[in-house]
């Protein structure tokens, strides 16, 4: 969909706090979210979501920035929560639209964005850093940082200070009581529940979730043990962003003398942000190049790589089916899987598995006997902890699939929130505080939706997908007729289809669509004293559909050809 052009009415600024959010609600990905008072915006991550099948030809999907555009004058700073995707994602595109006076992130967050920006040279922005300590003052606001824990280093809640309370997002969050970096900050947590959050915003990703999440060390002592005990070649799959487990992957490896050679962009520039915030402290010499992997035996080599979601072109993947130009399997090697299947993903990594052990390597999965992966994001317990220490007056579920907003939701009245103050809302729609009387909800309250992008990072109109969509389900079916300027028929109608019927074996109903198709024309040509072709071609389309859809319950798209000799 192509930003939204048409001229609106511009907002009126309100003394009340607005809360809604652009993204993120009803996906896993895309996060952004807005508190607005007065003539003041806060804006909270700018995320990307990888796109899926759904949307042929789109690799990313963004939100779409028109509100912020018509309102930028009122944006006071953009607040980053953590480096992952769907929280900077949407960063370069943001800026591209909207003027962001300062944007604000903290630790491996300010390489991650900055590693992503000099991409895009053209862009100039204004950085800077805050941490647990930092206090930012507005006429309307005043807001802090508490630090959480997560699969990346630096991930941090914003607690927003309003003149009726706080307003609070925890970003994405768990609670690891013996975590690889810096502890979550239980106290400001416990601290901002005491002086009052008005209303908390939480991660929902985990809230269909019971068992309370391992912890990262755990993990880490799981990984240098099966590290240790592979004679022949490994090779990690691993999410990029997963700075921890990269950590414990490299540091393990670098403690046992083994080489480890890095395959992917992403991996590569996530490593590159850690070891320039110094999360990754081994020698530089551990690291070789794809070219030096044969100055080493099998035993003493480690390939860390992307992959681990079975993605068609990640390197795991073309390792797999042959087609890597470096790495070529042995039949010792050992393939980790250092991560957790993202639903839908399933059938790709099967995929890829047979074609590993197919090829003569060992697999080993996240199971209760390999402790390969733990997730960073909180369960059921640790929900209720965090609602334990918040203790909110309203609750407004962020960053999940709607039915994890409604667990999330469920959750909150279990520990106590009235449900009446519990709002699983979509994108667009706003939660109203006011000085006096309850909060209301404001339907499509702001203008939202979605911006498609392709491979060039080009937005790709809405309607297009859906015709990709419809040719994908469908398939395409052609029409040629030929008639001369006295309207008469010269031929018959020729059929041609594209992934709808195979035209050899089905004579009968191609026949009868050219039947059809010389009854519409003659019946076009008779009724006006020219030759129509705007008329025969929409007759065409709309009388064949109906058709087809008859007979045999499908509605390929058609493309009528009318040659007039």
């Amino acid at each position: 969909m192509n930003y939204n052009t048409n001229k609106r009415k511009k907002t009126k600024p309100s003394e009340d706090i607005r809360v809604f959010s652009l993204g993120g609600l009803g996906v896993v990905g895309m996060n952004m979210y807005v508190v607005e008072c007065d003539d003041e915006i806060i804006v909270m991550d700018a995320g990307v979501l990888f796109a899926d099948d759904s949307t042929p030809g789109a690799n990313y999907i963004i939100p779409d920035f028109t509100y912020l555009q018509e309102n930028e004058d009122r944006i006071v700073g953009l607040f980053i929560t953590h480096g992952h995707e769907d929280h900077i994602g949407g960063l370069p595109f943001l800026l591209q639209k909207v003027k962001i006076p300062v944007i604000y992130a903290s630790g491996i967050a300010i390489s991650l964005i900055n590693n992503k920006m000099s991409e895009f040279p053209n862009i100039s922005y204004n950085l800077q850093s805050f941490n647990n300590t930092t206090e930012l003052n507005y006429k309307n606001f005043k807001v802090s940082f508490f630090r959480t824990n997560h699969s990346i280093p630096d991930s941090y809640g914003i607690a927003i200070k309003t003149k009726l309370g706080y307003i609070v997002n925890t970003g994405d969050f768990k609670f690891d009581f013996t975590p690889v970096g810096a502890p979550s900050d239980y106290f400001r947590m416990a601290h901002l529940g005491e002086e009052g959050v008005l209303c908390l915003m939480a991660d929902s990703t985990n809230s269909d979730v019971n068992s309370f999440s391992s912890s990262e060390k755990k993990i880490a002592t799981s990984i240098k043990q099966l590290i240790s005990n592979i004679d022949g070649r490994i090779i990690i799959a691993t999410f990029a962003s997963n700075v921890y487990r990269v950590q414990q992957i490299i540091e393990a490896c670098a403690s046992l003398n083994r080489k480890i050679a890095i395959f992917g962009h992403s991996m590569d520039k996530s490593i590159e942000a850690a070891i320039k915030a110094k999360y990754i402290c081994v020698p530089r010499e551990t690291f070789i190049g794809p070219k030096e992997l044969d100055k080493y035996p099998p035993e003493q080599v480690t390939i860390l790589c992307t992959g681990s979601q079975g993605e068609p072109l990640a390197a795991l993947s073309r390792i797999a089916n042959g087609t890597h130009k470096q790495i070529k399997l042995l039949p010792t090697d050992t393939v980790i899987y250092s991560s957790k299947p993202i639903p839908g993903n399933e059938q790709f990594i099967n995929r890829n598995i047979n074609m590993l052990v197919k090829s003569g390597a060992n697999i080993i999965k996240n199971s209760p006997l390999s402790d390969t992966h733990t997730t960073g994001h909180a369960s059921v317990d640790e929900i209720k902890l965090m609602f334990s220490l918040m203790r909110p007056k309203y609750f407004m579920p962020v960053h999940g699939e709607y039915n994890m907003l409604k667990q999330h939701a469920n959750i909150a009245v279990e520990m106590g929130v009235k449900k009446e103050n519990c709002f699983c809302l979509d994108c667009g729609d706003v939660l109203v505080f006011k000085e006096r009387g309850n909060p209301k909800v404001i339907k499509n309250g702001v203008f939202a939706s979605d911006v498609y992008l392709d491979s060039n990072l080009s937005d790709i109109d809405s309607n297009i997908l859906k015709e990709r969509k419809h040719l994908a389900d469908e398939g395409l079916l052609t029409v040629i007729v030929t008639v001369n300027k006295q309207k008469q028929i010269v031929c018959k109608p020729v059929i041609a289809s594209y992934g709808f019927i195979d035209v050899v074996k089905s004579t009968k109903l191609v026949e009868k669509l050219t039947n059809v198709s010389t009854t519409i024309l003659e019946d076009v040509l008779n009724k006006y004293k020219i030759v129509n072709v705007p008329a025969i071609k929409n007759q065409l389309v709309t009388r064949l559909n109906q058709y087809i859809e008859d007979e045999i319950e499908h509605r390929p798209f058609i493309v009528p050809i009318v040659k007039v000799i």
